[in-house]
């Protein structure tokens, strides 16, 4: 009986959102417990990989943010390249709509948070924090409403969260590099340059690319530009078909999925959610920094994705998704505010302040819970029969 609730549970399409807001909840209190030292020690304490004195020292909270999500990474390239090669993203007329809503999902967020902090040197940088998108929370939000939701729904989500996390990738690569090594960059060049060679001859065994990948992920760590991006990297570089017709892409991108979803996400959430409340006042939530995080989630999200997607539908240049409605459109747009993984990893990118990271949680978090139980509200509301409808069924 247990054995089946755990296979039925995992088997479930909300089960990944589920895990991670249970792993966020168990941050919130470890770091609010008398464990809060053993956790903060926990994650402070180094891990070294050396050879004569060579190599990557880190704080174990970096080994998350830096290793564990350029594997996090590396299944969003893997999903990107399929998209891009044989999926929703192969038909440019398929993008326009959740493209456009996407851009607009991502500049509105971005300009309500620098409404508030655009005087503030100490907070600014995070203007990109809002503007991300959790595709396993918000798909996993919109499982929970089940087929009551028109299919081409979750299309559109997803279409919009794989581009939403595109943007993210591109904002990661250009405004949160650190001092730049070229000589590493370089260096990073050359396993590139392996797998790329591998790649053309449709070499089928992927473990030399992987191995070239994880060479390339260390000289982009050392060059100071943010390493999960040689996760996206390596991961293009992945044969979708090899000499005998399989697709060892496929492969690994199923083989990785269970991991990502279930393992390396829900670590990350327990390691980078524990808002400290200890001394905190409601107050605290209408700071500059929290507060423009809250309000790009909540309200930047849903003018930018709604907005965008309202003006493209009225001027003839896309159509609405299948069977959708506005008040399904708007629960989509609310579901794209929930930030929660990449808004929490823009934030460790954006501050190394423990007091500001705190507000970052706060912000985030609050305009996450808001947007998720609004999108869910919505629609349900939507998938109620109308008056006309049930009366005639009745009859």
């Amino acid at each position: 009986m247990l054995l089946r609730a755990i296979d039925r549970f995992f088997n479930h399409e909300a089960s990944g959102g589920l895990l991670l807001m249970f792993a966020a909840a168990a941050a919130m209190v470890v770091a609010n417990s008398g464990l809060s030292g053993v956790y903060d020690s926990v994650l402070g304490s180094y891990l070294a990989v050396t050879l004569n004195g060579e190599g990557l020292q880190k704080p174990l909270i970096l080994w998350i943010n830096d290793g564990l999500m350029a594997i996090f990474f590396f299944l969003i390239g893997l999903e990107l390249k399929h998209e891009l090669m044989e999926g929703k993203l192969k038909k440019p007329s398929d993008v326009v709509l959740p493209g456009m809503a996407a851009v607009g999902g991502m500049v509105l967020p971005a300009m309500f948070f620098l409404a508030f902090n655009w005087s503030n040197p100490d907070t600014i940088n995070g203007w990109a924090i809002p503007a991300a998108t959790d595709i396993a929370f918000a798909l996993g939000v919109l499982a929970l409403v089940g087929n009551r939701a028109p299919a081409s729904l979750k299309v559109f989500l997803l279409t919009l969260a794989i581009l939403d996390d595109m943007g993210a990738i591109v904002i990661i690569a250009l405004f949160y590099t650190a001092e730049l090594k070229i000589d590493y960059l370089f260096l990073a060049l050359l396993p590139a340059i392996g797998m790329f060679w591998m790649n053309m001859k449709r070499v089928h065994r992927v473990a030399p690319i992987l191995l070239l990948g994880v060479v390339m992920w260390f000289f982009v760590l050392k060059s100071g530009v943010h390493a999960t991006l040689a996760g996206v990297v390596t991961a293009f570089f992945i044969p979708l078909k090899d000499k005998w017709g399989k697709s060892p892409l496929h492969s690994i991108e199923h083989g990785l999925s269970p991991y990502v979803l279930y393992f390396i996400i829900p670590v990350f959430a327990f390691a980078n959610a524990g808002v400290v409340l200890n001394g905190m006042q409601f107050a605290d939530l209408f700071a500059a920094l929290p507060l423009g995080i809250a309000l790009g989630l909540v309200l930047g999200k849903q003018v930018g994705v709604f907005g965008v997607t309202w003006l493209m539908v009225k001027l003839g240049l896309a159509r609405m998704p299948h069977g959708a409605t506005w008040l399904h459109i708007y629960g989509v747009a609310c579901l794209a505010g929930i930030g929660f993984t990449m808004s929490l990893f823009i934030g460790s990118l954006s501050f190394a302040d423990a007091e500001l990271m705190n507000q970052v949680r706060l912000g985030v978090l609050s305009g996450s819970i808001i947007s998720g139980v609004l999108g869910y509200a919505a629609l349900m509301i939507a998938a109620q029969p109308k008056a006309d409808d049930a009366s005639a069924e009745a009859a």
